[in-house]
């Protein structure tokens, strides 16, 4: 799952910069407001990258979806953008989920076929 969800978070971190240089066009925003929410909203990106298989990571980067498609009140595109980085958060988490399994299943498997060496 740290694969995929990283991937995704990662393909985010990249998005935000783009759309906060988006951002920085709209003169009713300084552009320190601008690059202070982009900037954390960047940093907790990769921030995740690290906590996604931790309790909470998963629902931090829910939050962090609902934060990027809700940023689309500063920057329209940021509403499709958001619902695709959203599904591709589910994707990640749901398919990553079914590939641990696996590999713990085949794991187990491999452990119980060794004969005991005694």
């Amino acid at each position: 799952m740290r694969t995929l969800c990283s991937s995704t978070l990662i393909g985010e971190f990249f998005v935000i910069g783009f759309a906060g240089l988006v951002a920085m066009k709209d003169p009713d925003l300084s552009m320190a407001t601008v690059w202070t929410v982009s900037g954390v909203a960047m940093f907790l990106c990769v921030l995740l990258c690290g906590l996604v298989t931790r309790p909470g990571g998963v629902a931090l980067g829910w939050a962090l979806q609902v934060a990027l498609i809700a940023s689309g009140l500063v920057v329209p595109m940021m509403f499709v953008l958001g619902v695709i980085f959203a599904v591709l958060w589910w994707a990640s988490v749901h398919y990553g989920r079914k590939v641990d399994e696996a590999k713990a299943r085949f794991a187990a498997q491999a452990d119980s076929s060794t004969p005991d060496a005694a």
